[in-house]
């Protein structure tokens, strides 16, 4: 059957599809695990941080589709890709779903008791599900940039050969800094639209705006270290773009500076770290003047540095640095075209709905939470 898309073409939605659906779920959830992470620091006493929690705790559940969904899409469109990351980044992922099941408990059983060491703990619970996913996360996207230590037999199994404490690698834990400043000043922005003008607003203000600033310097420090002393992959030759899905079908070298070949081969990709230092500066200048402003400036740069990423390492997806030749990229790990082609249907129809739903709730919840109306009958 003839597709009205090239297998190629398909290939190169795809990879932008993935991108969005994560960088949905980092504007969308990431300011959930923002506020979280500040709900200790900017909050005092139960009625200020009952204001913090019922900011967050009516919409959060219906944020998870961006994750469950980026997951998915994935598994469907990138099989190889899925199964050794996941395996692979297994006890990493154990430790975030662990955090992230803090949360929902967190906000249902904190109020249960009068007890401040009862709530006190579950504030810090709620802050481990905020912090932890969110250093997790960017300390798995610098390991992704360093390579991971996995090969592929000629049968196409794969071995992972790394553990847990290797992922803690000091360019990685850097990453894991710019993505914990990243929601931190989400977070921020976030309050900033959404509770009364006060005490509590003002720490986040400023944790914001402290947050924003370290963004700015962490993320320029890592994009240096990335130019200057990681070691990244560039393809040798040519690659059949429209080839079957078998990453044993090319040449990969290693090189410092590598990641840095599509700036130059695709000038216009510079607009992703240009986004991603751009909405930070605008995040913290706004923070405190114009909310609006501030929520728009914080989502950029989360585009920005997310899309960066991408931009630096297209077409690789998750490259090796055990088996160079082994690494997956776009052309050559994805699933058949047909799937690819039917899976795109399904998004074409379903995302709409999801972008409208997710408007509707927004427009229905729209308003400032007060201190009283968080601490009345009902409410977290």
């Amino acid at each position: 059957m003839e597709l009205p898309l090239d297998y190629e073409t398909l290939k190169v939605i795809w990879w932008g599809l993935v991108g969005i659906l994560l960088i949905g779920f980092a504007v969308t959830d990431g300011y959930d695990l923002g506020t979280a992470t500040l709900l200790p620091f900017v909050a005092k006493t139960d009625r200020e941080r009952r204001l913090i929690i019922n900011a967050i705790a009516p919409t959060w559940e219906g944020h998870q589709v961006w994750f469950i969904t980026a997951g998915g899409a994935l598994f469907a469109a990138w099989p190889f890709v899925y199964a050794i990351s996941f395996s692979g980044f297994y006890l990493a992922m154990f430790v975030v779903l662990a955090a992230l099941i803090l949360r929902p408990v967190g906000f249902k059983y904190r109020s249960k008791l009068e007890s401040p060491r009862w709530r006190s703990t579950w504030d810090w619970a709620l802050f481990i599900g905020g912090a932890v996913p969110a250093l997790i996360f960017g300390v798995a996207l610098g390991n992704v940039l360093q390579g991971v230590p996995f090969s592929i037999d000629t049968t196409l199994r794969a071995t992972y050969d790394g553990g847990l404490l290797g992922l803690l690698n000091p360019f990685a834990l850097l990453t894991g800094l710019v993505s914990v400043a990243m929601l931190v000043m989400h977070g921020a922005a976030y309050l900033g639209t959404k509770i009364e003008h006060g005490v509590v607003l003002d720490r986040a203000v400023a944790a914001g705006r402290w947050a924003a600033l370290a963004l700015v310097v962490l993320y320029a420090v890592a994009g240096v270290w990335l130019a200057l002393s990681v070691a990244g992959f560039r393809i040798d030759g040519v690659i059949d773009a429209g080839g079957p899905a078998n990453p044993l079908r090319k040449e990969v070298s290693i090189a410092v500076g590598a990641w840095m070949d599509n700036y130059s081969r695709y000038p216009w990709m510079i607009i992703a770290p240009a986004l991603g230092f751009a909405g930070a500066v605008l995040a913290w200048r706004m923070l405190g003047r114009k909310p609006g402003l501030a929520m728009l400036g914080s989502g950029l740069s989360i585009a920005g540095v997310i899309g960066s990423v991408g931009a630096s390492m297209f077409p690789f997806l998750l490259p090796s640095s055990k088996m160079p030749a082994a690494s997956l990229t776009v052309w050559d790990s994805s699933s058949s075209h047909l799937t690819l082609f039917i899976m795109l249907i399904a998004v074409v129809v379903f995302l709409p709905i999801v972008l409208l739903y997710t408007s509707w709730v927004i427009k229905v919840l729209w308003g400032r939470v007060t201190t009283d109306e968080a601490n009345s009958p009902g409410h977290y």
